[in-house]
């Protein structure tokens, strides 16, 4: 099986947003050693608890401090964005980390509508234009403009050797659609979507329309996941989490990511359990033998090439475990 790393550079309470950063590099190196395929970085605007605001940034730092894995967006905002100043980031990123770039991209606002304001003037219009705008970048990453086309005389420079792999990331059949129709690798957001996902990834299969010759369609999930050495531990570390979601539900969780200990005192009223329980229901938890054994099912399921895991909890180093623990499972004698 082929595993991946999401990361959002969480902030823990304890922590400033350059120690989270310097946590993210720790990982990459963690998840490169165990021979995950991908690491890639969310792109949110401000919001308290993440440091993943300019991913191109990140990567970067990530690139210059690993060598073999794959690393990514996951994903560039691209309603927020022109397509040529996008490809001429990871044109840049590719010509510097040769054959390892991706360039995942989502349509999401990534943020508040104040933070959406802050960074466009346009969102709402570009979300409309996302297909052009999709095949627009599509077009500059492979220097292929028709020449008739009004960007046929300019080029994403530097032109890398290998070019970045775009990949498109939805919950939606709409975005698994526009994947298929562009020859584009497709993530499934598994972790935040409610929607038929098996059935949204089989349209996608069966109407994919290879972009260049000899490609074929890619599928990749994205799932929350939490592992620990027992399943009570994984529960504990959890709780970490869905307090910090239910705090910034309300306006609150500014500190970042609450320890356990800090989770445990928290008050929650009886509607807030509900939410609790129904959060819990879209995470896998448990021992490395139970998160085995859900991966594989949810790997047949979705008939995915790769699973992508997202791992928020208070300690880096228990972050560290979890993929730790999942990778020696299912990588380490693979």
């Amino acid at each position: 099986m082929k595993l991946s790393i999401l990361d959002q550079s969480p902030i823990s309470s304890n922590q400033t947003a350059q120690e989270a950063l310097k946590d993210s590099l720790k990982l990459a190196q963690v998840g490169e050693a165990l021979g995950y395929s991908r690491y890639w970085v969310t792109e949110h605007h401000d919001l308290p608890g993440l440091a993943s605001s300019v991913p191109e940034v990140i990567l970067s730092y990530i690139g210059a401090n690993t060598s073999t894995i794959r690393i990514g967006s996951g994903a560039v905002l691209l309603p927020h964005y022109k397509p040529f100043k996008v490809a001429e980031i990871y044109n840049t990123l590719a010509t510097l980390f040769p054959n390892r770039i991706d360039v995942g991209i989502g349509r999401a606002p990534g943020g508040s509508a104040e933070a959406t304001n802050a960074l466009s003037d346009n969102y709402l219009q570009n979300v409309y234009k996302m297909p052009s705008l999709v095949k627009d970048l599509l077009h500059f990453l492979d220097d292929d403009f028709p020449a008739d086309h009004e960007y046929s005389k300019i080029s994403a420079s530097p032109i890398p050797l290998v070019a970045p792999v775009p990949w498109l990331l939805g919950t939606s059949k709409k975005s698994a659609l526009l994947a298929a129709e562009n020859g584009m690798a497709y993530t499934f957001g598994q972790f935040m979507s409610d929607n038929d996902g098996p059935s949204i990834i089989q349209e996608y299969l069966e109407a994919f329309t290879p972009r260049k010759q000899g490609q074929t369609a890619q599928v990749m999930i994205t799932v929350s996941v939490i592992c620990a050495e027992t399943t009570e531990k994984a529960n504990e570390l959890l709780l970490s989490s869905l307090i910090w979601e239910l705090q910034k539900a309300k306006g609150e969780g500014h500190k970042g990511i609450p320890s356990i200990e800090e989770a445990q005192q928290y008050k929650w009223d009886n509607r807030e359990k509900v939410t609790l329980d129904n959060m819990k229901k879209n995470i896998i938890i448990g021992n490395p033998q139970e998160v085995k054994e859900k991966l594989i099912d949810l790997q047949a399921s979705y008939k995915a090439d790769e699973i992508m895991l997202s791992t928020i909890i208070y300690s880096a180093e228990a972050r560290r475990n979890s993929y730790r623990l999942i990778g020696n499972e299912l990588l380490i004698n693979d």
